[in-house]
């Protein structure tokens, strides 16, 4: 996704990281950096708005829901296999171990 003109942070790296900017889990200079793309570049910014939106509906709809630990963990740990690089098993890695 790109509107086809040059930026000085690329859209792929926007799009890589939406998660972080919109949680705010980076750096301030690259929440900066974020913020300046945006005013650039309309299809990230409505991707911005599309990811909030989605992320402000699961919260009112699901907020309140305990989630059960294993689960979490199981969440958890697939997110560490994919920022790591490391391939994703299509099968429940934790089901072999806790039998």
């Amino acid at each position: 996704m790109s509107c086809g003109e040059p930026h000085e942070t690329d859209c792929s790296e926007v799009l890589d990281h939406l998660y972080e900017f919109l949680d705010r889990e980076m750096p301030d200079s690259d929440c900066t950096k974020f913020e300046v793309h945006f005013e650039e570049c309309s299809p990230c910014l409505e991707k911005y708005g599309l990811e909030q939106a989605v992320k402000k509906l699961v919260k009112r709809c699901c907020g309140h829901d305990d989630v059960p630990s294993d689960l979490r963990a199981k969440v958890m740990g697939r997110i560490e296999l994919i920022r790591s690089g490391e391939a994703v098993p299509d099968h429940d890695v934790t089901a072999a171990t806790q039998e």
